[in-house]
C-alpha cells in the first residue's frame, strides 16, 4: 500500500467517524437546530478562513462570478441538508435519520440523470428499487406498531429523505464546479448558511455554560472545518472504489454513537431495512453488479 493510500484511508476514516458523531454533539447541545446550524456556519467559516488564507486561496481572479453562484446555490442546499438531517434526530433517532439519509447517491443519480445526462443502468435501477424496498422495511417498523406514518416517526423519515435530497443537489452543484478549490466551496457554503440563519437566530438569548459553547465550537471547528480538509484530502489521495467503502463508516458509527450514548436499539425490522439501504448505497457507490444483470459476454 502506496504512502498516498494509507495517508487517504487514514484521513477518510477519520473524517467519517467525525460525522458519525455529530447526531452527539447536536443532541447534548440542548440549542434549536437553527442556532445549532448557524453557530456551525460561523465556526466553520472562521476555521475555514484561516485554512483557505494558509492555502492561499483568498486571492482575487480563482473563482468567476458563475462559479461563486453555484457555490451559493451550493451552500443554500447544504445547508436545507444540515437543518432536516439534525431536526430528523428528534423524530426517528440517530441511527434510523441516518441511515435513510444515506439514500444520497440515489437522489444524486435522478438529478444526474436530468440535470446531466447521465443514463439509469439496469444494474442502477436495481440498487434503487432495493434500496426502496429497505425504506418500506424501517417505516413499517415504526415503534408502536401502527401503520400510519404521519406522525414523529414518519416525519423524521421524511425530514431524512428531504436533508439526503438537499445534500445530492449540493453534490450536483459540486459536480459543476469541478476544479475549484473545494475548501473555497466550502467556505463560501457555511458563509452563505450564515447569512440565511442570522434572521432567525436568537442572539438575545445565546448559551450561557461552557459545556454548551464547547460543543458548538466542536461542531464547526472538528465537524466541519477539520472534516472538510480530511474529507478533501481524503478524496484527492484515494480511487474512488475505496472512497465509497470507507463512507459507510459513517452510519455505523452513528448507527453505534446512538446505541451507546442513548440506548436506541434498533428492532429486527430496522435493522432488516438499514441493512437492504446500506448494501444498496454500498453497490451503487462501489460498482457492483449482480451477475443475471451482466451482459453474456462478461459473465463467461
Amino acid at each position: 500500500m502506496s504512502g498516498d493510500i494509507k495517508r487517504g484511508t487514514a484521513e477518510m476514516t477519520a473524517a467519517m467517524l467525525i460525522s458519525g458523531t455529530i447526531g452527539w454533539f447536536v443532541v447534548m447541545s440542548g440549542q434549536p437546530v437553527s442556532g445549532v446550524v448557524f453557530w456551525r456556519c460561523l465556526f466553520g467559516a472562521l476555521t475555514l478562513l484561516a485554512i483557505c488564507g494558509a492555502l492561499g486561496l483568498l486571492r482575487p481572479g480563482i473563482l468567476t462570478w458563475r462559479t461563486f453562484g453555484i457555490a451559493v446555490f451550493g451552500g443554500v442546499a447544504i445547508v436545507l441538508n444540515w437543518l432536516l438531517l439534525f431536526d430528523s434526530y428528534s423524530h426517528a433517532t440517530i441511527s434510523i435519520a441516518t441511515t435513510v439519509y444515506n439514500t444520497q447517491p440515489f437522489m444524486l443519480l435522478m438529478l444526474g440523470a436530468l440535470f446531466l445526462g447521465e443514463k439509469i443502468t439496469a444494474t442502477k435501477l436495481f440498487w434503487l428499487m432495493l434500496s426502496f424496498a429497505g425504506m418500506v422495511a424501517i417505516v413499517q417498523a415504526k415503534p408502536g406498531g401502527s401503520g400510519n406514518t404521519v406522525d414523529g416517526y414518519g416525519l423524521g423519515i421524511l425530514m431524512a429523505l428531504g436533508a439526503a435530497f438537499f445534500y445530492a443537489l449540493a453534490a450536483l452543484a459540486a459536480k459543476w464546479l469541478k476544479g475549484t478549490p473545494p475548501h473555497l466551496i466550502a467556505l463560501i457554503q457555511v458563509a452563505t448558511g450564515m447569512l440565511m440563519l442570522a434572521p432567525m437566530t436568537d442572539f438575545s438569548h445565546p448559551p450561557t455554560d461552557l459545556g454548551t459553547w464547547a460543543i458548538l465550537v466542536t461542531v464547526g471547528v472538528v465537524h466541519t472545518g477539520l472534516m472538510y480538509v480530511l474529507l478533501y484530502g481524503a478524496i484527492q489521495r484515494l480511487p474512488t472504489h475505496l472512497t465509497g467503502a470507507l463512507s459507510f463508516l459513517y452510519p455505523i458509527a452513528a448507527i453505534l454513537v446512538d446505541r451507546l450514548a442513548f440506548g436506541h436499539a434498533l428492532q429486527p425490522m430496522q435493522i432488516a431495512g438499514a441493512a437492504i439501504i446500506l448494501i444498496a448505497a454500498a453497490g451503487m457507490n462501489l460498482g457492483w453488479s449482480p451477475r443475471w444483470l451482466r451482459p453474456r459476454a462478461l459473465q463467461s
